[in-house]
């Protein structure tokens, strides 16, 4: 029999991807009480609006992108897209010397002078043809310095470094840039720089069916095709992003997958006849484990017989994220149209951005914002154990400053994601190279997918959910 560990996305997807190339169901034990993992909504249907706790918003692009759509299209939901021309989507600021400042969302505006740089994108990008070869000892960087390198410190501190506190609530200084920008790293190595490597590949590179990558033997979702034809930027699931994981686990248990909730997995031992795992003081026998859990918790999993792999899972760092959602009971609240803005950690702010939820999707005649606080610089802005109070009255200090928005929300949560997001530092691809290597030698019937190892979006983890699946030989139920 195998087992999944963890009913997050990747964890549901796994057995998803097993029930489609084996024909049998597997078991999913979730330590808690709930699928869906960092995914929540809530929902306040009579008012016409919702509070998405994590991610919201999902992203149509390239294979991760049309692997969540075909999954989607085959869970039959619908969705509710943001297109490329929409504020949301063009849209985009980061809160830099004082000031809301528009990135460039145009070609002509990569020619122009804007705040918060002191000469136009285009001189920094041309810095690139002129910065010269580094090989580097190690194969790796911190995106931070890769960046500086290439294009310059402007570029890196008031572009790159507000999108990985986006993307990751993380620092640039210590993500490594084969998180974000693997390709341009790689291109830079081998030919000497990234504009130079752009055109090397495209007059003497090998053409490569990228639509295909043996993700896709027939042919492209219905509805990746839609989102390239309508110019999809992003989309939700209609009545909240948790839909998502719902469906597929209603489908799931449909095809007789069993779900077992608050079933914490506390110890897994492997010996040649496959894996013994304890849940809840029961002792289970198994010929596989999946596991999508963070890597911190596997580790404590298998520290007392594999002491050496329990390191390395811990050698992933995470960091905790506070998530502030207010609602107004007005859409007149402000006039930037926009998906939202981003403060450099240059700044020095407590706050990683705010999230324009009503300006991306209708909620009805209500003002919707969502703060992100914290991430890598959590402990440092508000110590280990923040009342809620000092967590909603940081968010609403900075809505005043940034926003001018003096008036008090009616209805506001406030939440703290422990560890929820795991960060790729320099040497990540290393270490997650080095995780699996250790699986492989000791030929341990493990599987590791999920955000600690092959990407942090729902995209990735789906996406690493089901390339993981494929490597498995066949199983003996």
């Amino acid at each position: 029999m195998t087992t999944v560990l963890g009913a997050g996305m990747s964890g549901l997807s796994a057995a998803y991807y097993l029930l489609q190339r084996f024909g049998y169901p597997a078991t999913i034990y979730e330590s808690s009480n709930r699928v869906g993992g960092w995914i929540r909504t809530e929902r306040h249907r009579d008012k016409g609006f919702l509070f998405e706790v994590g991610p919201r918003t999902i992203r149509p692009k390239g294979i991760p992108g049309a692997n969540t759509l075909k999954l989607i299209e085959e869970l039959q939901l619908p969705v509710d897209p943001v297109l490329a021309w929409q504020p949301a989507a063009k849209n985009r600021m980061i809160y830099a010397k004082g000031q809301l400042c528009m990135l460039p969302n145009s070609l002509s505006g990569v020619f122009k002078t804007l705040p918060p740089f002191s000469k136009p994108l285009i001189s920094q990008i041309t810095q690139d043809l002129r910065a010269g070869r580094k090989k580097l000892k190690f194969a790796d960087e911190s995106i931070y310095d890769f960046v500086e390198r290439r294009f310059g410190a402007e570029l890196a501190n008031y572009a790159i470094s507000p999108l990985i506190c986006g993307i990751c609530a993380g620092d640039a200084k210590e993500i490594s840039v084969r998180f974000l920008m693997n390709d341009l790293f790689e291109k830079e190595q081998k030919w000497g720089g990234i504009i130079k490597g752009m055109l090397f590949e495209k007059l003497f590179g090998k053409k490569q069916n990228t639509a295909i990558e043996g993700i896709f033997a027939e042919a492209m979702p219905r509805l990746y095709e839609k989102a390239r034809e309508e110019k999809w930027s992003m989309y939700r699931v209609p009545d909240g992003l948790e839909t998502l994981p719902r469906t597929l686990s209603n489908h799931l248990r449909g095809k007789n997958v069993n779900i077992q909730l608050s079933a914490e997995c506390r110890e897994i031992t492997f010996s040649r006849n496959g894996v013994k795992m304890n849940v809840k003081g029961r002792d289970i026998d198994l010929k596989h484990v999946i596991s999508s859990l963070p890597s911190y918790k596997l580790a404590s999993c298998v520290k007392n017989q594999h002491p050496s792999l329990a390191a390395l899972l811990m050698s992933i760092p995470y960091v905790d994220v506070a998530v502030v959602n207010l609602q107004y009971n007005t859409e007149e609240l402000f006039k930037m149209k926009a998906f939202g803005f981003l403060v450099p950690p240059i700044e020095r702010l407590p706050i990683l951005g705010v999230i324009f939820d009503s300006c991306c999707f209708d909620m009805e005649g209500n003002t919707v914002l969502t703060v992100m606080m914290g991430g890598r610089w959590f402990e440092e802005n508000f110590g280990k154990e923040p009342t809620p109070k000092k967590l909603l009255d940081t968010a609403l200090q900075h809505l005043e400053l940034v926003m001018g928005i003096k008036d008090e929300p009616r209805l506001s949560r406030v939440h703290v994601l422990k560890k929820c997001i795991p960060q790729y530092t320099v040497g990540h691809k290393q270490r997650v190279a080095d995780i699996r290597r250790y699986i492989n030698q000791y030929k341990l019937p493990l599987t590791l997918c999920g955000a600690a190892y092959d990407g942090v979006g729902i995209n990735d983890v789906i996406l690493s959910a089901r390339t993981q699946v494929q490597t498995l030989n066949a199983l003996d139920d």
